[in-house]
């Protein structure tokens, strides 16, 4: 079992350098923004790629979530071209929210911290 989680690791790295390289490069849609590949996660059977993305502006996440997932077949065909593998993982594209989240945490420490500091002057 290992062997296999190790494999899917290495897969997903790989499936995800070359996701960037065609998104930057092949995937010509003024609809997307500029979008990074935040982490690949590979199934053990390597039949699916659950594909976690940012997109600048924030608010084009929707939209690139589906014209990601609309250009999943060709993101496919151009990865079979580029990896050699026996079968190429279906690509599932999610947004990544996780630095939403960091900086709603930050915002509310802060006026956390600001609360207490008001506090203890009055």
């Amino acid at each position: 079992m290992p062997f296999e989680s190790y494999r899917s690791t290495k897969v997903a790295g790989l499936v995800g350098r070359q996701l960037a390289e065609l998104i930057q490069h092949e995937l010509q849609d003024p609809r997307l923004g500029l979008v990074t590949i935040s982490d690949v996660n590979v199934s053990n059977d390597l039949s699916f790629a659950d594909v976690y993305f940012t997109v600048l502006p924030d608010e084009k996440s929707n939209v690139a979530e589906l014209v990601l997932s609309g250009a999943s077949g060709f993101l496919r065909k151009e990865l079979s071209s580029r990896i050699s593998l026996r079968t190429i993982p279906k690509l599932r594209f999610h947004y990544d929210q996780t630095s939403d989240t960091g900086v709603r945490i930050a915002n509310a420490i802060d006026r956390a911290i600001a609360s207490d500091r008001a506090n203890d002057d009055g």
